[in-house]
């Protein structure tokens, strides 16, 4: 018997918790935070306006145009060969973002975190061409990490997460344990690297 009719609950519950903490969402909630923490408790709407307009809606934009012309097979672009246009269109729109942020001369601690993201999009390219890296789990690692330079016990918290986003890939089977193992190894390497540079800049 399949875990989907053993465990409807379970699925039902791994469904949310990918939903909710998609890499795209769970960059967002920790740019709100950022932007509270960095402006004296004061939240800085056009800092977190700018990245939804310049990147998650051209992402989530480009993914349901491709899945509506049947050039992905759903809206987690499951199949690996299908996720190599989606990880280019990704490094061109970050790029531009980076760009953007250079030209209106944001502050520099987080341009270091946009330009990191793109390296962790980068290696994530190379390993997808030879194996499907859980994504959600890899930028989940990555958002702890950037938790975790602003308070440490945020980081631990975004990490407990991160176990539940894996557990739910694997659960709803869009990755393998191997997969899932992976991405978190790439974000771990790369987040290990971005703290050492966030340290040297304090």
């Amino acid at each position: 018997m399949s875990i989907n009719k053993s465990f409807p609950v379970l699925i039902t519950i791994s469904n949310i918790i990918s939903n909710v903490l998609n890499p795209l969402f769970s960059l967002l909630i920790f740019l709100a935070v950022y932007s509270y923490e960095k402006s004296d408790g004061k939240f800085n709407l056009t800092s977190f306006l700018l990245p939804i307009a310049l990147v998650v809606i051209p992402i989530f934009g480009w993914i349901y145009w491709n899945v509506k012309k049947g050039n992905y097979t759903n809206m987690d672009v499951s199949n690996r060969e299908q996720r190599n246009s989606l990880y280019l269109f990704n490094f061109f729109i970050i790029s531009i973002y980076i760009a953007a942020l250079f030209y209106t001369k944001q502050n520099f601690d987080y341009i270091l975190i946009i330009i990191f993201l793109l390296i962790l999009l980068v290696v994530m390219f190379l390993s997808n061409l030879f194996i499907k890296s859980s994504m959600h789990t890899s930028f989940n690692v990555f958002v702890s990490a950037l938790f975790f330079s602003l308070n440490p016990i945020y980081g631990l918290i975004w990490l407990f997460l991160t176990l539940l986003v894996a557990i739910s890939r694997v659960i709803l089977k869009r990755h393998t344990v191997k997969e899932v193992i992976m991405g978190a190894l790439i974000a771990t390497v790369i987040s290990f690297v971005y703290l050492y540079f966030d340290i040297q800049n304090h």
